[in-house]
């Protein structure tokens, strides 16, 4: 794809952490990354001028809600997503998988694809391979992907080989229908679509699932089937498994995984690209991350504590309000909180990808890692 690759700019021969420029048709992305979430192609109290001014490069869209509310047809009549929401920079869209996954009860998994109730309505639908590459080819994103099935914590052996294996035969059918489908789209933007390694906790599972993908000669692949309640180290052993058999030429991204702490360790696993509710989810119930970990803006102590969230940040947030004031918001209910700790939140990991860059680019990114670690506290 001439619109789209992946340029290795440095790597970190200590650990392994990688800085790069992915080129897309709607713009570079420089490596690593954090990608905030837009589920209805919205970052929630954010605008887009606001995404632009925390120096956000690439935004998540969520297949499932867009394809339920208002629908991938209307977003495609209407030019896109990119359009449709007036963001002109790149976009990377989940299959809608993990949404899938997380209903429960209310799916029946087959060969065929995964049959579900909408968590709306009720009303039944049928994701399939092939439905999913249609609805993100109308949706129209930079980076698609395969749809999978995330298992859950804990899964036994013999169900995550299964899955592991259906999901690579899912791959293979949303390779053929996503080519059909751009040889018939072309007055449309190409898209790169990414594979997913799944097999739970298994070694040997994960390592055949990536083996047998990149066979299957992909733009870039993903990680998942992680950060779904199994113990945080059995996360990175799977991480760390992983990452070192994806090809050095391609991007490397792992779904789901977005605490500060666990971004600057996957980075120096050799991770590139990651997507995360932690940090806008947070803000809206009073939570912002700084330097020194998670800061709780309704604790008592802040009620008169004249100090911005960050002395050394040059967000709006902190160039202009006070702990006691953010506190204050939160206590009345007022939006205007939740707004400004969002816009915090997303502007400090933007800040914190853009510094994990410089110190590999630079050859420090061991002693800038240790030095995060000795001063981060996660609580």
């Amino acid at each position: 794809m001439n619109d789209f690759h992946y340029e290795l700019i440095a790597e970190d021969p200590e650990t392994g952490a990688r800085a790069g420029v992915l080129h897309t048709p709607h713009g570079k992305i420089e490596t690593p990354i954090f990608m905030p979430v837009g589920t209805q192609a919205t970052v929630k109290t954010l605008d887009q001028h606001d995404l632009i001014e925390a120096q956000v490069q690439i935004i998540l869209g969520n297949a499932y809600h867009l394809y339920l509310r208002p629908g991938h047809e209307l977003i495609d009549r209407m030019g896109g997503l990119h359009q449709f929401m007036n963001w002109s920079r790149p976009i990377l869209t989940d299959s809608g998988g993990f949404q899938v996954f997380s209903l429960g009860d209310l799916n029946k998994i087959s060969e065929e694809g995964v049959r579900f109730q909408s968590h709306l309505d009720g009303s039944s639908h049928l994701f399939t391979p092939e439905s999913v590459m249609e609805i993100e080819h109308g949706l129209g994103a930079d980076i698609i992907m395969a749809f999978d099935e995330c298992t859950p914590y804990p899964c036994e052996r013999d169900y995550a080989e299964k899955s592991m294996r259906m999901t690579l035969r899912w791959a293979e059918r949303c390779i053929k229908r996503h080519q059909e489908l751009s040889a018939q789209r072309t007055h449309r933007p190409p898209q790169a679509l990414f594979g997913i390694v799944q097999g739970s906790i298994y070694p040997d599972l994960r390592r055949t699932c990536a083996q047998e993908l990149i066979q299957m000669d992909l733009p870039g692949y993903a990680i998942g089937g992680l950060a779904v309640g199994e113990p945080r180290d059995s996360m990175f052993g799977m991480i760390r498994e992983t990452t070192p058999l994806l090809p050095n030429s391609k991007p490397r991204y792992l779904m789901g995984v977005g605490l500060p702490n666990d971004l600057v360790e996957a980075v120096g696993a050799g991770v590139d690209m990651f997507d995360c509710v932690v940090p806008t989810r947070n803000a809206r119930n009073g939570t912002v991350f700084t330097r020194n970990g998670r800061l709780r803006l309704k604790n008592a102590g802040h009620a008169e504590d004249p100090q911005p969230l960050e002395s050394d940040c040059a967000c709006k947030t902190c160039s202009h309000y006070s702990r006691a004031y953010l506190r204050h918001l939160f206590k009345t209910n007022e939006v205007l909180g939740m707004h400004l700790a969002t816009f915090h939140n997303v502007f400090f990991f933007q800040r914190l990808m853009r510094d994990m860059r410089d110190a590999i680019i630079s050859g420090h990114f061991a002693a800038w890692q240790a030095d995060f670690f000795a001063l981060y506290q996660d609580s």
